[in-house]
C-alpha cells in the first residue's frame, strides 16, 4: 500500500524526510514536489526501481531521457566530461531554479545509461526535494508525471496524485500544489546553448 505523507517547504521535517529516504534506498519510487510540476523519482542506485520507472513510462530504460535531480553543482563531475568555465557560470546562476540542463554525460555513468552521451542534470528550487537529495547521499532519477487529460497536461492536487498512482508508487508527498509550467530544458552540450523546451524558467540567463 502506497504511503502518502505531507511535508511542508519551509522547513522539511526531518523524520518525514527519513521516511521517504528509506523507501528510496530500499527500490521504492516517490512522487515528490519541485519548483515546477511533480516529479516520479527513484534512486539512482538501483536498477530494479529504474526499471519499474522505464516501465510506467512506457519506454526502454536505455532509451529513457529521465533528470539527474542534485542536490547542488557538486555531484557534477561524477556524471558530467569537464565543461567550460563559461558553463559552470551559467549553471551557478540559473540553479537551484526551474531548469533543466542537458550536458555532456562522461563514462562514469550507471550502467543503465552507458549508451547516453548527455545527461539532464536537474537542482530544483525547492526544499523538501534537496533535503530528501541531500539525505540520501546520490542523485534521483527523475521524470514529470503528465496528466492523461490533454487540457490540464500536469496535475497540480497531491491528493489527485495519490489517488492516480497509489497503486504504482510507493510514496507520495504531499508538499502542497504543484505548478503546472515544466521547467525549461537547455541543451548546453554543443558549442552554443539551445533551448529545447521554454518553461517556467526565463531565458535571460543566456
Amino acid at each position: 500500500m502506497s504511503q502518502f505523507i505531507k511535508i511542508y517547504e519551509t522547513n522539511p521535517n526531518e523524520a518525514a524526510v527519513d521516511k521517504v529516504v528509506k523507501v528510496l534506498q530500499s527500490g521504492g519510487l516517490i512522487i515528490y514536489p519541485t519548483d515546477t510540476v511533480y516529479g516520479l523519482g527513484c534512486d539512482i542506485t538501483n536498477t530494479k526501481a529504474l526499471e519499474r520507472i522505464a516501465k510506467i513510462k512506457g519506454i526502454k530504460l536505455d532509451k529513457a531521457n529521465f533528470s539527474f535531480v542534485c542536490k547542488d553543482l557538486s555531484n557534477l563531475s561524477d556524471y558530467v566530461k569537464q565543461i567550460e568555465t563559461s558553463t559552470f557560470k551559467l549553471l551557478k546562476k540559473a540553479l537551484p531554479g526551474p531548469y533543466t540542463f542537458i550536458l555532456p554525460g562522461n563514462n562514469k555513468l550507471p550502467k543503465e545509461f552507458k549508451k547516453k552521451t548527455t545527461v539532464g542534470i536537474r537542482v530544483p528550487d525547492n526544499n523538501i526535494t534537496l533535503a530528501i537529495v541531500a539525505k540520501l547521499g546520490n542523485p534521483i532519477v527523475s521524470t514529470s508525471i503528465y496528466d492523461d487529460d490533454e487540457v490540464i497536461e500536469y496535475s497540480t492536487d497531491p491528493e489527485l496524485i495519490f489517488e492516480k498512482w497509489q497503486n504504482l508508487v510507493d510514496l507520495v508527498i504531499d508538499g502542497g500544489y504543484g505548478d503546472n509550467t515544466p521547467s525549461t530544458v537547455i541543451d548546453l552540450s554543443g558549442d552554443e546553448p539551445i533551448v529545447v523546451r521554454q518553461g517556467k524558467g526565463s531565458l535571460d540567463i543566456l
